[in-house]
């Protein structure tokens, strides 16, 4: 602790960094992906997203990659919206947070084995309310929105 007290038993877990993707067509709508999450065993609409090692790898080189493979579209307009922290009082792990407008379909989506992703989009006017009535819950996509949306004065 920054007083000196030592705390027994704290254990504080390094996870990789995650690059976000907030993804919006030129006709106003977001792309989201739905996926299981295991660890609560349900289904989640989140914004795409994956893991990359800092070290070598940059942030945005992350996002794009997991942004097309996750769904099959691109962007040449790619700017980098906030770094927040997950969850600090445990986890050391960073989410870098990307802006892709004019977003367009080059291909299929290039999955994991491990991965069922399906591809949604959400009309820009319509993610808040989605918020609010719990349909969009995972905090680092909250967070990603309500930054891309401020920024863009939706």
């Amino acid at each position: 602790m920054p007083n000196g007290k030592i705390i027994d038993d704290y254990f504080v877990s390094i996870k990789p960094d995650v690059a976000m993707v907030l993804p919006i067509t030129t006709n106003r709508q977001i792309i989201f992906v739905r996926q299981y999450r295991h660890a609560v065993g349900e289904f989640f609409l989140e914004l795409p997203a994956g893991n990359f090692d800092p070290t070598t790898e940059s942030a945005e080189v992350a996002a794009i990659r997991e942004f097309t493979e996750e769904t099959g579209y691109i962007s040449q307009e790619f700017r980098k919206i906030g770094t927040l922290y997950d969850k600090p009082s445990k986890d050391t792990n960073q989410i870098h947070l990307f802006l892709a407008e004019n977003v367009s379909k080059i291909g299929e989506q290039q999955l994991d084995i491990t991965e069922e992703i399906e591809v949604v989009f959400i009309p820009v006017e319509s993610v808040l309310d989605k918020i609010a009535q719990g349909e969009i819950s995972v905090a680092g996509t909250v967070a990603a929105l309500f930054l891309g949306l401020k920024l863009l004065t939706y």
